[in-house]
């Protein structure tokens, strides 16, 4: 009888550390529920916030469109073509030696 207490007792030791462990899983999972599904907060930003976001937003892409794009020269244009036209010489040049 002496080694059934023993195995009794060992068993709901066993069981008060399981019931604890339990406990701690449980609090994990609230703490990652509460966090939500994508990993922010339940706070959402107020539409006011959000539109002034918005604005700010577009603003900067109407300044960036706004920049004028730079254009190249007529002479900047002869050197760049006149530079290809001695590359592809050159390459004509080896293929036909």
């Amino acid at each position: 009888m002496g080694k059934l207490s023993i195995v009794v007792m060992h068993l709901r030791k066993e069981r008060e550390r399981v019931q604890k462990e339990a406990q701690r899983i449980d609090a994990a999972l609230a703490a990652l529920v509460s966090v939500g599904a994508n990993g922010s907060s339940q706070h959402s930003m107020s539409a006011a916030a959000r539109r002034k976001i918005s604005l700010a937003q577009k603003a900067r892409w109407a300044k960036q469109r706004k920049k004028p794009r730079g254009t190249i020269s007529a002479a900047g244009r002869r050197r760049i073509a006149a530079a290809q036209r001695a590359r592809w010489a050159k390459v004509r040049q080896k293929k036909a030696a």
